[in-house]
């Protein structure tokens, strides 16, 4: 974690208003501090959630792979809150602690499936260059279709903006 303390903490219960209330009562996001944090602005999360959850459960990406990309783009960009979360999220993908640990490491850590190391190079591209290189474009569309390989940008840019947004408002971890 960046901070310690929420710069924006995220609403009590004694504070949300009926709209806050009907959004955060939506799927399981109600105790959750990053969505507690941002339905202080209702009219973006009614805007952002859609396109969120679309990445996270309705996905043309494997479930796995789809977790590395989020894995690796919240280790790159330093997130607490958004690697603890998918930590969890990605071992109910099938991911292992010896998985969640060469995710941390990168595209060079000993064990890496031959396409998982590409997934990992594929998000330490898009967080650090902003942009995919020819070979890694190349192994990814040797096993991707076109809106796989757009999910692929995407899900890494969304997980980008959000682990942003948790570290520069401090969202912690739930206790």
């Amino acid at each position: 974690m960046r901070l310690d303390q929420p710069r924006v903490p995220p609403l009590g219960d004694d504070e949300l208003s009926d709209e806050q209330r009907e959004l955060l009562s939506r799927g399981n996001t109600g105790r959750m501090n990053i969505f507690r944090t941002l339905a202080r602005h209702p009219d973006l999360y009614k805007s952002w959630m859609p396109f969120g959850t679309y990445l996270l459960t309705k996905s043309a990406l494997p479930a796995r792979e789809r977790e590395i990309l989020i894995l690796r783009a919240g280790h790159l960009c330093k997130a607490g809150y958004e690697v603890h979360q998918h930590a969890r999220i990605g071992k109910r993908a099938g991911l292992s602690d010896e998985d969640l640990a060469r995710i941390a490491e990168g595209a060079e850590a000993a064990g890496l499936a031959t396409f998982e190391r590409t997934l990992v190079q594929a998000a330490d591209e898009l967080v650090r260059d902003h942009f995919l290189s020819d070979a890694t474009y190349g192994a990814l569309r040797e096993r991707y279709d076109e809106k796989q390989l757009l999910e692929v940008i995407f899900t890494v840019g969304q997980y980008t903006l959000v682990s942003m947004a948790l570290n520069s408002l401090g969202v912690q971890i739930e206790r």
